[in-house]
């Protein structure tokens, strides 16, 4: 068990299962209990491998034993991956680290097996022993995936509900249509398709990679090239979500022209097909961000208001810019979307599992800004805005009431009933991430929706509390009262609320 080897496929084991449990995020999907109940049994076996390997010489019986939980994780593994292959669509990322895992953890069983086969010949006992490194890892890792272990345990007896339930009332005001969307597949495309094609609408999906579509709710119809698409077609609506992730790696030069160039020429692109199209379109709905305001302190924003000099600034300005060129054969709105939120994706996805385990807090002094959305409540917005031929230009889609970091990080950690004490350094933050922490960590806006509400428009989810409810499927009532409320009407939030 000495074996460099083998503790160096032991600690590869360790790190690609830390990347399989961190970036699918599945606790907080109750489609997939099933597969959480499945990794709480496989984070049990690991555990007690991980100890009886680290720290022990197992010898007769125990050896046999030990085998015996090694063959069990095995089986356990493999139903695992069917059934995640069965219940979800995986991605290319996840079939390569199955792949690796299984790869790995025979290797492991190759370099143990014999030793242990040696073991059970040995008189029945438990004899103690220490690998140095190997052991500390092993101990701590055994910890690591008792806990999670005992998270998706905990998250496979959730209820079987999510707010993500039939999703046809979110495009009500809608009289059926033909829609043509871009971005199909990311957070907020998904949602859409599914409201609009629920609905009976005409929905043309662009998916440049046809197997990312696959997760998309039918019957659609897929084009992988704009160009695919005759000019004697009939299209009402267009919604331009495309575009390469900002929040998704640091902002190197060749990841800042990838942000940019992405949405450029997919814009560009559309107002092409636009102007080629014998039927005039109805409109053009192209994304932006408020990250077009730049960083600005406690002043409120409208579509009034003008922007300040930052990256995101020069991206979203340069994206709508591409879009006006289109109001020459349509009405164009520039959709200026703030932190969307929901379960499955988005910022709140990743601050989920941090919070649950108690590690969450408030990101520098806190007092900055998050102007937010409920996902359902954009994808209600942008049909509010196909069926309202006088509504045009920019359109900030954000909730009407913003919160400090603070009040946000507090009232996440009473839904989830964790502590929110660990602040996190705004210096350290910029040291490590530079303009990315700046811009979309420790600045913000206090953006608000006025041409939304002055149109009609009114949101379900007026305020961070009702949008939590929703999205963890809990009464209002649920939640213990921390102190002051996080809102107050017009967004005036978290006052009290100290620079650190």
């Amino acid at each position: 068990m000495s074996s460099p080897l083998l503790w160096t496929l032991v600690a590869l084991q360790i790190a690609m299962g830390a990347f399989h449990e961190l970036s699918e995020r599945l606790a907080w999907r109750p489609s997939q209990w099933r597969e959480l109940a499945l990794r709480s049994a496989r984070n049990l076996v690991y555990a007690v491998l991980l100890v009886a390997v680290g720290w022990s010489e197992p010898h007769g019986l125990w050896a046999w034993l030990v085998m015996a939980v090694l063959v069990a994780e095995i089986i356990i593994t493999l139903i695992d991956f069917v059934e995640a292959d069965l219940s979800r669509k995986l991605s290319a990322s996840e079939r390569i680290n199955h792949t690796l895992l299984v790869l790995s953890y025979g290797a492991i069983f190759a370099l143990i097996a014999p030793v242990l086969l040696d073991w059970s010949e040995l008189r029945t006992t438990m004899v103690p022993a220490y690998y140095g490194a190997g052991s500390v890892i092993a101990g701590i890792t055994a910890c690591g995936v008792i806990l999670f272990g005992a998270r998706d345990l905990v998250a496979s007896r959730r209820p079987a509900k999510s707010n993500a339930g039939d999703a046809r009332h979110l495009v009500e005001p809608l009289a059926t249509r033909r829609v043509l969307v871009t971005g199909a597949t990311g957070f907020i495309g998904r949602r859409l398709v599914e409201a609009l094609t629920a609905a009976g609408h005409d929905v043309t999906v662009l998916a440049r990679n046809p197997l990312a579509a696959h997760s998309l709710r039918p019957p659609f119809r897929l084009v992988t090239a704009l160009d695919q698409i005759p000019n004697a077609t009939t299209i009402d609506a267009i919604v331009n979500l495309a575009g390469e992730p900002i929040a998704n790696r640091l902002w190197t030069t060749a990841a800042r022209r990838r942000i940019l160039r992405s949405r450029l020429k997919m814009t560009r692109d559309v107002v092409r097909l636009i102007a080629r199209l014998e039927k005039p379109l109805g409109v053009l709905i192209s994304g932006s961000g408020i990250g077009w305001y730049g960083l600005w302190q406690d002043e409120e924003l409208t579509e009034f208001d003008g922007g300040k000099s930052s990256f995101t600034h020069r991206v979203c300005e340069a994206w709508e810019r591409a879009a006006k060129r289109g109001q020459r054969y349509t009405r164009v709105v520039r959709l200026r979307i703030g932190l969307v939120l929901g379960i499955d994706g988005g910022l709140l996805a990743r601050l989920l599992t941090p919070f649950e385990f108690g590690l969450g807090g408030p990101i520098g002094s806190g007092r900055q800004w998050m102007s937010w959305i409920e996902r359902d409540d954009l994808v209600r917005l942008i049909a509010h805005i196909i069926a309202t031929p006088s509504l045009t230009g920019a359109i900030n889609a954000t909730a009407p009431t913003p919160v400090r970091n603070a009040a946000f990080a507090r009232e996440l950690g009473r839904w989830l009933r964790r502590p929110t004490l660990l602040r996190v350094p705004a210096s350290l933050l910029h040291l490590v991430l530079g303009d990315f922490a700046d811009e979309l960590l420790i600045g913000g806006q206090r953006v608000l929706p006025d041409k939304a509400q002055s149109s009609g428009f009114r949101f379900r989810h007026e305020k961070l509390r009702d949008a939590f409810a929703a999205l963890f499927c809990r009464p209002l009532t649920d939640v213990r009262d921390g102190g002051p409320s996080t809102e107050q009407p017009g967004g005036q939030a978290d006052r009290g609320v100290k620079a650190a």
